[in-house]
């Protein structure tokens, strides 16, 4: 059996619980074949990071065409991008090679608040790579760079993924970790359809990687044929079962648990029609 093939292009974090370890961790438990092209080193543990060097321009062009030139690539994922010049090699590269079903997790904040994207980045983010993407998954105070908006209602976060599907992405999930309340609850909207997808909230430390991992689990399952409803089911299910059962790892904000969604069955997730007047 030649199982799909997907690619993640992010950081490398040295902890192991974030970034392309963590993109190839969840690959590899639900069962696609993951490739990898780096586009940072961090020097990071639980407690934070402690340092960042960036991957050249010219060497991310050079393993994006090394995956695109001998893999078939099913879907593939944006994590940590750094700045624009290496999210504009990215865009160049996911075009050429026509790297279809891209999930853009568009990360910029570490847990422990170190700054992972530089402030010029942001529209190139905008105008070079979400035309490309078939999903963002942003949390909140990322949207809220994404948008300009200040996010604090539902009202508010239908606006802002109306607003980010402008952009030309076919779907938005607006994730809710960041927002008060019993159940962390995450906004899917595509152009035609605008759902909420709830679980109830662990109260736990362990949840360094916790985007990666969600938009991971998204992109094998896209990889393997399921609609971007399906895909995003399951991989709220992933990560809840991760966070739910924690490895208590670390003395800062452990890791999720890999393992957790192959040993723990599946979590409760609860999947919500919403009628919206967007177009």
């Amino acid at each position: 059996m030649i199982r799909p093939q997907v690619l993640t292009i992010a950081g490398s974090d040295s902890g192991g619980g974030a970034g392309i370890q963590a993109d190839l961790k969840t690959f590899q438990e639900l069962g696609v074949f993951g490739t990898s092209v780096l586009t940072a080193v961090t020097a990071q543990n639980t407690r934070g990071v402690h340092g960042v060097e960036a991957v050249s321009p010219e060497l991310v062009t050079q393993q994006l065409d090394a995956i695109g030139s001998d893999f078939t690539i099913a879907a593939c994922k944006t994590g940590m991008l750094f700045d624009a010049a290496r999210i504009e090699v990215v865009a160049d590269g996911v075009r050429r090679h026509t790297f279809n079903r891209l999930v853009v997790d568009p990360v910029m904040i570490a847990k422990g608040g170190a700054s992972l994207l530089q402030d010029s980045a942001v529209q190139a983010l905008k105008t070079s790579l979400l035309p490309l993407a078939t999903v963002v998954t942003p949390n909140v105070p990322e949207a809220e760079v994404l948008t300009g908006m200040t996010i604090r209602t539902f009202e508010d976060r239908i606006k802002a993924a109306e607003q980010m599907l402008a952009y030309g992405v076919r779907a938005v999930i607006l994730k809710g970790g960041h927002l008060d309340g019993a159940t962390a609850d995450d906004l899917v909207m595509t152009a035609s359809e605008t759902f909420l997808l709830s679980a109830p909230r662990i109260q736990t430390s362990d949840t360094h990687g916790t985007g990666c991992t969600f938009s991971a689990a998204l992109t094998a399952e896209l990889a393997k044929g399921h609609s971007i409803l399906e895909a995003t089911v399951t991989a709220k299910r992933f990560i809840q079962c991760a966070i739910t059962h924690g490895l208590d790892i670390g003395a800062g904000h452990g890791p999720t648990n890999h393992w957790a969604y192959a040993t723990h069955g599946e979590a409760g997730v609860t999947l919500e029609s919403i009628t919206t007047n967007h177009r």
